[in-house]
C-alpha cells in the first residue's frame, strides 16, 4: 500500500481518491493567528440585561449612539459590568433589531468587587473604570450602619477608587457625631435632605462635585440612592421605595446596575442595587491592613508577626489606641477593624 507521505513521488496519484479525516471540532482550519479587531469600535457598557449589554458606541463624538451587544464566545465567562470600555464588531449601527458583538473588554482603572459574605471568597464584580465611590447612608430612618461604611471604605481603597460619604436626610438628624468617628481618615462628605417645596436640599453640590467624573453610588436599600440619582438625572425615572416600620429597612427598588449621564454629557453615575451586605470574602488580610491608614502607622510599632486580630495578647494597637494615638474616634476604629480582621483571618487559610 502507497503511503501518504510518499505521494510526491508519483506522478500519476490522484488527489481526489485520498480520505481526510473529518475535523469533530468543526469545519474550519485550525490556525494559531489571533483575530484581528481593527475595525472594532469602542463603546461604553451602560447596563447588562440576559446576556445582552447595552452600549453607548463612539461616546461624545458626532456618530454617538446606543448599541446592544453580546459576548464573543472567545471571551469566556470574563466579567462585562457597567462603567467597562469595549471592542465592538459586527452589526454596530444601533438599529433595531441589530446586534453587535463584544471583542474585547479593554484594561480597566479600576474594578469594583464584593462578594455575598466574608467566608465566600467568590467574587461579585459591579463596577469598573469608576473614580468615585458614593456611599450613600441615611442619618435616620435607617439608621446610619458603620460597619456597611466600613466594608464600603475598605474595597473603594483596593479598588483604588476616592470614596465620598453622601449622608441623606440630614433635617432628621445632626451629621456631626457620626461624622467624628470618620475624622481621622479625612474622608470627604456632603449631606442631602428633602426640603418643604419637594427638592433635594445639597443636590448642586453634589452634582458639582461629581461633575467629569464616572461615579457609583452604594447604599443599604431605603437610604435614598434612587432618590439622589433621579434629582442628578432628571428623567432618570429610577423607582423609588420606603422603609419598613417594622424591620427599618429599605425595599429594594433598583433591580440591576444602570449608569447615567449627567446633563451636559459631563460625566456618569452609576446606580447600584440596595444591598443587605457587602462581604469582603476577595480582601486579604494586607489588603485590610492598608485601608485603615489610621491605625496601619500605629501597626508598626507592634511585634514582628502580629496579626492584629482581638486574640493576640500582645498587640501594641490596643494600649495605643487607649492612650489616644488614634484619636477620639481610635476604640470605635479599631473594634470596626478587629471585627472585620477577624473574619478575614478566619476565613483566609494562609493567614492562619
Amino acid at each position: 500500500m502507497r503511503r501518504a507521505g510518499n505521494l510526491a513521488n508519483y506522478a500519476d496519484f490522484d488527489e481526489s481518491s485520498v480520505r481526510t479525516r473529518p475535523n469533530r471540532h468543526g469545519s474550519r482550519p485550525r490556525t494559531k493567528e489571533h483575530p484581528n479587531y481593527k475595525d472594532a469600535i469602542t463603546a461604553r457598557v451602560v447596563a447588562v440585561d440576559r446576556g445582552r449589554w447595552r452600549t453607548i458606541a463612539e461616546e461624545n463624538s458626532e456618530n454617538e449612539r446606543a448599541v446592544t451587544a453580546m459576548r464573543a464566545r472567545a471571551l469566556g465567562r470574563t466579567p462585562i459590568v457597567p462603567g467597562d470600555l469595549v471592542r465592538l464588531t459586527g452589526d454596530t449601527s444601533g438599529r433595531t433589531d441589530t446586534i453587535a458583538r463584544i471583542v474585547e473588554v479593554e484594561e480597566r482603572t479600576s474594578f469594583l468587587r464584593r462578594s455575598a459574605d466574608d467566608d465566600d471568597a467568590s467574587e461579585r464584580p459591579l463596577v469598573a473604570n469608576a473614580d468615585t465611590l458614593v456611599i450613600v447612608t441615611a442619618l435616620a430612618n435607617p439608621e446610619p450602619r458603620g460597619g456597611m461604611i466600613d466594608r464600603c471604605l475598605v474595597a473603594a481603597y483596593v479598588a483604588g477608587i476616592t470614596p465620598l460619604l453622601c449622608l441623606t436626610k440630614a433635617d432628621l438628624a445632626d451629621p456631626s457625631d457620626f461624622l467624628e468617628k470618620y475624622a481621622p481618615l479625612g474622608i470627604e462628605h456632603l449631606t442631602t435632605y428633602r426640603g418643604s417645596d419637594g427638592t433635594i436640599a445639597g443636590i448642586e453640590a453634589l452634582r458639582e462635585r461629581l461633575s467629569g467624573h464616572l461615579s457609583v453610588l452604594v447604599g443599604h436599600s431605603g437610604v435614598g440612592k434612587s432618590t439622589l440619582i433621579n434629582a442628578l438625572v432628571p428623567g432618570a425615572d429610577r423607582a423609588t421605595g420606603h422603609v419598613n416600620a417594622v424591620t427599618g429597612r429599605g425595599r429594594h427598588t433598583s433591580s440591576s446596575a444602570l449608569a447615567l449621564r449627567l446633563p451636559e454629557s459631563n460625566g456618569w453615575v452609576i446606580d447600584t442595587p440596595g444591598v443587605r451586605s457587602f462581604g469582603l470574602g476577595h480582601v486579604s488580610p494586607e489588603e485590610l491592613e492598608s485601608a485603615f491608614d489610621d491605625l496601619a502607622i500605629l501597626m508598626e510599632k507592634c511585634p514582628r508577626g502580629c496579626t492584629h486580630a482581638s486574640t493576640e495578647v500582645n498587640c501594641a494597637l490596643d494600649s495605643l489606641v487607649a492612650d489616644g494615638h488614634a484619636g477620639s474616634a481610635g476604640p470605635a476604629r479599631l473594634a470596626s477593624f478587629r471585627r472585620l480582621n477577624d473574619t478575614l483571618r478566619t476565613n483566609d487559610p494562609w493567614a492562619m
